[in-house]
């Protein structure tokens, strides 16, 4: 089964915080894990109109990471897999 997101909409996946940091330290796995914030994007949706008419498109492309925040947007689990399906607004940055 395959979503793809409508309007001004984004699916995006999370992406677990690596354990390493870049000098090699080892972080330990806590017991309190929150909601990522960092996601990667699946898909994308085609845009909207403004008031005026005119085409809004998405500046995101599929394999993009951002951020977004820790409560926006709907859950949704397809063949075992969380997807969280948000409106562009909600992203609030890209990351690279």
């Amino acid at each position: 089964m395959q979503i793809q997101p409508l309007s001004d909409r984004v699916l995006l996946k999370g992406v677990e915080p690596e354990n390493v940091t870049k000098g090699g330290i080892l972080l330990p796995q806590t017991g309190n894990k929150e909601r990522p914030n960092l996601y990667e994007v699946v898909a994308v949706g085609p845009g909207k109109r403004d008031k005026d008419g005119n085409s809004v498109t998405i500046d995101l492309k599929p394999g993009d990471r951002v951020l977004s925040g820790q409560y926006s947007g709907d859950e949704v689990e397809v063949d075992g897999t969380k997807y969280r399906i948000v409106a562009f607004d909600y992203v609030l940055a890209k990351v690279s």
